[in-house]
């Protein structure tokens, strides 16, 4: 059981980090899609969403092309700073975040595009910075539903299993995630072990899912 613990630490661990990254990916783009036109702008769109549609084995393969030892992204790390990503909590984060990158994005773009771009122009005709005009007419206007992709991205994150063993594989301690812990355990017949890992994932599961359901605009304002 001592092992399910150190599964649940990690993968808090994979999906915190997971869910930082698209902090700063997720929203930006989200914001940049909102705002932006330009031409390919919906193939774009079609192209960051993919992962939320793509087999998560598939999106793994990507992934250990690129960063495995001989891809293009892996081989530059080792060669000049000796890193190895592939097989490491890192190498899941990276597939976690991936993975979980087309829920922060499609829920911000959504909720920026909800924002009265009028707003934003007043602000700039006081002379206001496009940085500050983001960070105090835009965001604060569309925080519930980042939030709320933030929320349903960690959820993602914390369930992931396909991609992260693809390119983290499976080693007690160091990558066994969550999802993975499970599928061992039922492999080995640890009945126990799995009922506990399934009880924990469901009720983070849930609890996120009912606070991101509490988060979504349209519900908050049906409730007023």
């Amino acid at each position: 059981m001592e092992g399910a613990w150190v599964a649940l630490l990690l993968t808090l661990k994979v999906a915190g980090w997971a869910t930082a990254i698209n902090l700063v990916l997720g929203v930006a783009v989200g914001y940049a899609m909102a705002r932006w036109r330009f031409v390919g702008r919906e193939l774009a769109d079609a192209f960051l969403t993919l992962p939320m549609v793509m087999p998560p084995t598939v999106l793994g393969y990507y992934l250990l092309v690129l960063i495995g030892t001989y891809g293009p992204i892996g081989a530059w790390l080792l060669e000049h700073f000796g890193i190895r990503l592939i097989f490491t909590w890192q190498a899941a984060v990276i597939a976690a975040t991936v993975v979980s990158f087309p829920l922060v994005f499609k829920s911000a773009r959504a909720a920026f595009e909800t924002v009265d771009p009028e707003l934003e122009d007043a602000a700039r005709l006081l002379g206001i910075s496009e940085v500050a005009v983001f960070f105090r007419v835009s965001l604060p206007l569309a925080w519930r539903g980042v939030l709320a992709g933030l929320l349903l991205s960690f959820a993602r994150a914390m369930g992931e299993f396909g991609a992260t063993l693809m390119v983290a594989g499976s080693i007690p301690g160091k990558t066994q995630t969550l999802s993975i812990a499970v599928y061992e355990a039922v492999q080995a017949g640890q009945d126990d072990t799995a009922n506990f890992l399934v009880l924990v994932t469901s009720i983070t599961c849930i609890a996120v899912l009912l606070a991101a359901g509490r988060l979504v605009p349209g519900r908050v304002a049906s409730r007023q």
